[in-house]
């Protein structure tokens, strides 16, 4: 693999740190039994739990990032998980790109069907920005995208700052034939400030939260899994993506870059009962 540019040094990191306190360190949760977390309390990325995904295919959205596996792009540090995506020239085994990043996944590390899913995260800021928090079946019994389903627990674009959307695909249910459904809410800090972005998942239903306040549920009908697929096991996601048919609809602000996304800890939940 040959990369373009002088990689950074690791001493260059102390100034994307973050001196902002988390909003909860408190793990337990009322009714709530906790099954799988990381704290980033270590010093690396634990590979016990995380996988890096390493492509260039843009994410099938036309996304213009490499993701690496890459200290520059994903590092722990004072305790958070550093994902950071960079405008510079690096060339791998799929090409050639002009912007990197990390995309994270718990895929047979972390996953589960049912249960609550929280993620304390600060988001970059940025125009061409496109962090997220969501969530891919790990099995795919229903078949491809979008037929066996995603939940994408926090999707923020750069262009239309602080606005954090929640939102589930399904076969019948997606944007491409302009079904999806979705909702946002406003967060004026979410750049400035870690927040709670979570779900809450049953067999009836799935709720979105942050800092526990429901801004948008989307239930079960019962008629069949082209509307619920949700009924099987998912793993978890982290990653910015850079540009795309959605983060790069208003161009792309190149000294936006570095942008990291900052997260405190991820929590799995099952009900005690």
């Amino acid at each position: 693999m040959k990369i373009i540019i002088f990689l950074l040094s690791i001493s260059l990191f102390a100034c994307e740190d973050s001196t902002n306190t988390p909003k909860d360190t408190n793990p337990e949760r009322e009714g709530w039994k906790l099954v799988w977390n990381d704290e980033f309390d270590k010093t690396v990325i634990d590979p016990a739990k995380w996988e890096h995904e390493v492509n260039a295919n843009g994410g099938g959205n036309n996304e213009l990032q490499y993701y690496t596996g890459r200290l520059e792009n994903s590092f722990v540090k004072n305790g958070k998980l550093n994902i950071v995506a960079r405008y510079e020239e690096y060339s791998g085994t799929e090409g050639t790109r002009n912007f990197t990043s990390a995309r994270l996944r718990t895929k047979y590390k972390g996953d589960w069907l049912y249960g609550r899913i929280e993620v304390s995260a600060k988001l970059p800021a940025g125009k061409g920005t496109w962090p997220a928090i969501w969530m891919l079946p790990t099995d795919w019994e229903y078949g491809g995208w979008p037929q066996s389903g995603e939940i994408d627990i926090m999707e923020h674009v750069g262009f239309d700052p602080n606005v954090i959307h929640g939102s589930i695909h399904t076969k019948d249910y997606n944007h491409i034939i302009g079904t999806q459904k979705t909702s946002s809410i406003n967060v004026q800090t979410a750049l400035s400030e870690f927040h709670i972005y979570a779900i809450e998942w049953t067999k009836d239903k799935i709720d979105f939260f942050v800092d526990d306040s429901l801004y948008f549920s989307f239930s079960n009908e019962h008629t069949g899994w082209e509307k619920w697929p949700f009924d099987k096991r998912f793993h978890l996601i982290l990653n910015i993506a850079v540009g795309g048919s959605w983060g790069g609809q208003k161009g792309i602000d190149t000294k936006a870059f570095p942008a990291t996304m900052e997260i405190d800890y991820v929590r799995v939940y099952e009900r005690k009962d």
